[in-house]
């Protein structure tokens, strides 16, 4: 019910999201420029089809992506202020976005447009490689896995600013608009990326929800039921870091989607991964999208980044996290 009752809220807020913006359009010009292109103008046509369509879609898919990322870690850690974000992987996206700018350009000329999503790829994944190895080595608790990855953020955001401070002017502008979070470069080509691992690796963490489940009874109780817990903590992070990685290499940091979006769906179903992980990947397109939406409405004629918007919403949310959990969380 909740999850269909989300559906019916992101298809109102995706069509709501193309028809807003700084060029003016109508129901009717969304609906005859999706089923008969050769009944609008081509302005509208061009707006539509390579802009605010791509967009929506975009908000959409790296919504559900971050809110099952966020929904993944929070049960493979038993912690509620796990997320892609607060374990520094956005972080290191977003470094080795700046490196590519800084320094890419003559060394991986070859790969085009793509340079940029590649070094973010790459450091989110290696972040993850990192953040799980320590945890294996040292067999740190949740929240201490968590610490490592805010010092991981940090480092990457001081790394970050010196590649700033080596920019030229032309690639600070770049750098700047990267790490704020956009959805304004999207296009058909990202779109399929992004579809295609989430399309994979949605129904591998599906397979995995009894399992999940029964994990958050606890290690020795999951065991008991026959789950091997150290297995599926390495599938499902290895999961998580591929879909976190995917998505921000194509539209920046883009933070607490991967917090917010599993608060609400646990609030509504509770801990049963059958239907918590689908919910979590609903609730973080729906709230993706708003932001979108609210992203083009703050300023008439003007369109903040994303990232902007997303941290106005997250951070009372996370403060009040931190300030009613109960305090075992942080022990």
């Amino acid at each position: 019910m909740f999850i269909i009752i989300g559906l019916i809220i992101c298809a109102v807020s995706f069509v709501t999201d193309i028809i807003v913006g700084p060029a003016s359009l109508t129901l009717s010009d969304v609906w005859l420029a999706l089923i008969d292109p050769a009944e609008v103008s081509k302005n509208a046509y061009v707006i539509i089809w390579s802009i605010r369509l791509p967009t929506a879609i975009m908000a959409l898919l790296v919504g559900a992506s971050l809110g099952i990322a966020g929904a993944g870690m929070q049960t493979i850690l038993d912690n509620p202020l796990s997320s892609p974000y607060t374990l520094g992987i956005s972080a290191g996206a977003g470094f080795g976005a700046s490196l590519m700018v800084v320094v890419g350009a003559s060394a991986l000329e070859f790969l085009g447009v793509f340079m940029v999503p590649f070094g973010a790829f790459v450091f989110a994944s290696l972040t993850s490689f990192f953040i799980y190895s320590i945890n294996k080595i040292k067999n740190f608790s949740s929240e201490t896995m968590i610490l490592a990855g805010i010092g991981m953020m940090f480092l990457f955001q001081a790394l970050q600013s010196l590649m700033q401070y080596m920019a030229s002017p032309e690639a600070l502008q770049n750098i700047v608009f990267w790490t704020m979070g956009s959805l304004a470069k999207a296009n058909w080509v990202n779109i399929s990326i992004v579809l295609i691992v989430l399309a994979i690796m949605l129904p591998l963490m599906m397979r995995e929800s009894w399992r999940l489940t029964a994990l958050k009874l606890g290690d020795e109780k999951a065991s008991g039921l026959g789950v091997n817990v150290e297995s599926l903590r390495v599938k499902v992070f290895a999961f998580i870091s591929i879909i976190t990685a995917v998505a921000v290499s194509f539209v920046g940091t883009i933070g607490f989607i991967g917090i917010v979006g599993p608060h609400i769906a646990r609030m509504l179903v509770g801990e049963d991964q059958r239907y918590f992980l689908p919910l979590s990947a609903v609730c973080g397109m729906a709230i993706l999208s708003l932001a979108s939406i609210a992203s083009k409405m703050l300023v008439p004629g003007a369109m903040f980044p994303i990232g902007i918007v997303t941290a106005i919403i997250g951070v009372p949310f996370f403060f009040s996290l931190v300030l009613t959990r109960k305090r075992s969380y942080f022990k």
